[in-house]
């Protein structure tokens, strides 16, 4: 995997994952560190499966809001397509975490925190000696199409 490398999580790859989600759903994107690396094969990924950076500094426990599920989200013949006009930025800070290596993207309204696909930051990132944005490709974070 290579920096800014999105995987979805396996258990994420069908349409029907998504069926019990409502369109005021938050989903977030958090920080996480290498305590325990994400795999597209974790079962039931959730955030709580995994350990975020610490809270010291500009990071927020829980991440930063990606937008709600129905801007987030679309759906068109089979072909899911995620996407957000917010870049997650941490500013740099001296009590910030200095080993950030993943971002998981994830819904923070359903029971349990949901996990989607995470994204290889190239860690470690050191947050206390410069900021770290996570910039969405142009045309979408990630599409999904239904085999």
């Amino acid at each position: 995997m290579a920096t800014g490398d999105i995987t979805w999580f396996n258990e994420a790859r069908t349409l029907d994952y998504f069926a019990g989600w409502a369109g005021t759903d938050t989903i977030k994107v958090a920080i996480l560190d290498n305590t325990v690396a994400p795999t597209a094969s974790t079962a039931t990924p959730a955030l709580g499966d995994f350990t975020q950076v610490g809270t010291g500094g500009t990071y927020v426990s829980g991440g930063t809001s990606l937008g709600d599920w129905a801007t987030v989200w679309s759906q068109s013949g089979g072909t899911g397509t995620m996407d957000s006009t917010t870049n997650p930025t941490w500013a740099q800070d001296a009590s910030n975490d200095t080993d950030a290596y993943w971002g998981l993207i994830y819904n923070n309204t359903q029971a349990g925190n949901p996990a989607i696909a995470f994204v290889d930051l190239g860690g470690p990132v050191n947050m206390a000696t410069g900021s770290l944005t996570i910039t969405w490709n142009a045309s979408g974070i990630a599409t999904l199409t239904q085999a």
